[in-house]
Parts: C-alpha cells; structure tokens; sequence
C-alpha cells in the first residue's frame, strides 16, 4: 500500500517530457507542471514551427512570460530524491518489500510481490540463503578448476625454466669448445710460425756465412790475380829470349761453389778469364 502511494506521488511529480522527476519545476496558466529546461526547450520548438506556444499535455495556448516556479513540488521533489538515495539495499525498489528471493534466470535479487508478477513469472527462484549455497557450490568448483590450471601452469613454467637452464648449459659448452678449438689452431699456428721463421733465419744466416767465405777468398785470389799480371808484365818487358824460355801457365778451369740457392763462379778463376780477355 505504502509503495503503491509512493509511485502515485512520483507519477504526480514527473515531468510529461522527460518522464523524470522535475528539475525546476514551473507552473503554466493551464496548470500543468514540466521542468523549466523541458518547457523552455517545448516553447522555442513550437514557437519556432506553429508561431503559437501551447500546452505540451492539454494544447492550451499559454503565456510563456507567466510562467511561475512551483515551490510545493520542488519540495515534494527533493524529499522523494532524498528517499530514494535513504532507500534501504534490502528493499525492493519496485515495491518497497524485504528482498528475500534470488531468480536464478535473471540473476537478480527479488521480493516475494516480484516473484508472482509478469516479469518474473515461471522462473527459477529460491531463497536468498539457498542461491547463496549455490552459487558456493558453483565458486568452488570453479576456483578448484582454477587452482588446478594454476598448478599446471606452475608445471610448465617449470619445464621452461629446465628447458632453458639446459640450453644454457648445452650452448655454454659449445662456446667453450669453440674457444678451446681455435686456441689449438692459434697455438698450432703459431708454433708453425716460428719454426719456419727459424728455419729461414737459419737458411739466412747459412748463406750470409758462405758469402762472407767467398768474399774473404776473394780478396785472397785476387792479391794472388794481382801478383800473376804483375809477373806476366814483367815478362812481356824483358828479352824474347828470355820470354820464350819461360813456361807459360796453363788457362785455370772455371770452378763454381754453391751458395744457398746459386750456383757462383770461383772468384779466382772469374778475375783470371777477366785478365786474360783483357
């Protein structure tokens, strides 16, 4: 009964164009209530489209300067707000009875005036305790189907871990073997190195030592060349007599002494060939 004065009251206070509480709530001269905005709005439109203001329920022409604030409907207004935010959560909003009922096909909280009314007529409903319990049941279930995803996610986050680990390990021992393979080469390469460095300062060292011989010998032969052309003048200077009474020396064969890679001409006999073409 309450409720049903309550909504006849609401209605009284509603606004014909928005169809919400009033904001402002103005009177015309035919005695019709809107919001100020709403018949404002109302009285630009027709003015603009007919030349004429008229009522926007009963189409009485009215003044649209004689409009005139309606306090007592403000007030009823602004106490019928102040209930509905006092409201009680446990109360229907529809008919102000306890909600004490859950319908289970629209999932919303009912009172028992809902539950035989049209909208909710024929549904699943039970006690709020009951679709409590079950709606408890259907948690569980489900944070224990959680819980067991979670533990398998865990498992598999841990089989990443080992996968990981080991490939770490397997590509760590790789890269070792690579340095520790061309360490090898570099010291194989080295060792190389330095002994075909080795044998070519031997080699080096080999044939600066035989020329250093050859330049000594020729030095030698070539004092002894020297001494041979200064006799061999000396005899060309002096009587035939005695020229042709000297035995002439026999043309000394060419020698060659190898050198490292060359094969050279005995120092000797090269100078001793030059004189005697000379």
């Amino acid at each position: 009964m309450a409720s049903s004065v309550l909504e006849d009251v609401k209605e009284e206070v509603t606004c014909p164009i928005c169809l919400e509480l009033m904001t402002e709530p103005v009177s015309t001269d035919c005695g019709h209530t809107f919001c100020k905005l709403c018949i404002t709005s109302s009285y630009v439109l027709t003015e603009h489209e007919q030349g004429v203001k008229k009522c926007p329920v009963c189409r009485d022409t009215y003044q649209f300067e004689n409009l005139r604030p309606s306090r007592h409907v403000a007030n009823i207004v602004e106490r019928l707000r102040d209930m509905t935010l006092t409201h009680k959560a446990d109360q229907c909003d529809l008919h102000g009875e306890k909600l004490l009922l859950f319908c289970m096909t629209d999932e919303k909280f009912i009172c028992w005036l809902c539950e035989h009314s049209q909208q909710h007529r024929g549904h699943y409903t039970l006690l709020m305790q009951e679709a409590a319990q079950v709606y408890w049941t259907r948690l569980q279930e489900v944070l224990q189907k959680l819980l067991k995803d979670e533990k398998e996610f865990e498992k598999w986050n841990a089989h990443i871990d080992e996968e990981r680990t080991s490939w770490k390990n397997q590509i760590q021992g790789e890269r070792e073997s690579v340095r520790a393979a061309f360490q090898q080469m570099r010291a194989t390469l080295d060792s190389e190195e330095r002994t075909h460095l080795q044998k070519l300062q031997t080699e080096e060292q080999g044939v600066l030592n035989g020329l250093a011989e050859s330049e000594k010998e020729l030095a030698q032969q070539a004092r002894e060349v020297r001494e041979l052309i200064s006799d061999v003048r000396h005899r060309l200077q002096g009587s035939t007599v005695a020229m042709l009474q000297v035995r002439l020396p026999g043309v000394p064969l060419l020698r060659f002494r190898r050198i490292g890679k060359c094969f050279l001409l005995s120092c000797a006999a090269l100078l001793l060939v030059m004189v005697l073409n000379s």
